[in-house]
């Protein structure tokens, strides 16, 4: 088990070698000196937020959800207001915003705090909001069944608002819709209603 953890960690930093490397020659190539003071450490500290950032691509967004629990609510359920950040994979600028999920269980509940996690696994990798939203709703209606998932995912692009068209302000809603809440207007309505309240 330690050859195998000092393969993991002797990879890590044979990665973050490369990352700061390849950092500091692309501040060369925009015309920046990389000797002057404030950049010395730049490198390093782009790597160690790619780290954080790139999260997710340590995680399989499935197992964070964890144990599940038998449970026989089977009404609506939201957690909403979910704050995310991630990085467009067009152009590697960040976006964020909210993400709002609702479910009705069919015998089986994830703890609330999951979902947060579950948010975090997908949206922490290079990634573009339409998929972010999907891979919510289909992990959720993979792992819990329940009878029905939707997701409304919220998100500003700086790849929209600092650059392009530059169009600050501006906000991107997908949603994605699973089981009961595709055939059923009234249950989509109500999620809606209650996550704009």
């Amino acid at each position: 088990m330690a050859g195998l953890k000092d393969y993991v960690n002797k990879k890590v930093d044979t990665n973050r070698e490369q990352i700061e490397y390849h950092v500091k020659e692309i501040l060369k190539l925009v015309g920046e000196d990389v000797e002057r003071e404030g950049l010395l450490e730049t490198p390093a500290r782009v790597t160690r937020m790619y780290e954080e950032i790139f999260a997710g691509y340590e995680v399989d967004p499935r197992d964070v959800l964890g144990v599940t629990f038998d449970e026989r609510h089977e009404e609506l359920v939201i957690v909403k207001d979910i704050t995310y950040y991630s990085q467009c994979e067009h152009h590697m600028a960040p976006f964020f915003g909210k993400v709002h999920i609702g479910y009705i269980p069919s015998g089986k509940i994830a703890g609330l705090s999951k979902l947060a996690r579950l948010v975090e696994a997908v949206s922490r990798r290079l990634q573009v909001q339409e998929r972010i939203t999907s891979q919510i709703a289909d992990i959720m209606d993979e792992v819990l069944q329940p009878h029905g998932v939707m997701v409304v995912v919220e998100g500003e692009h700086l790849c929209m608002c600092a650059r392009g068209v530059k169009k600050p302000g501006s906000k991107t809603v997908t949603t994605a819709v699973r089981g009961t809440f595709r055939s059923d207007a009234a249950q989509r309505a109500e999620f809606l209603s209650l996550i704009k309240q």
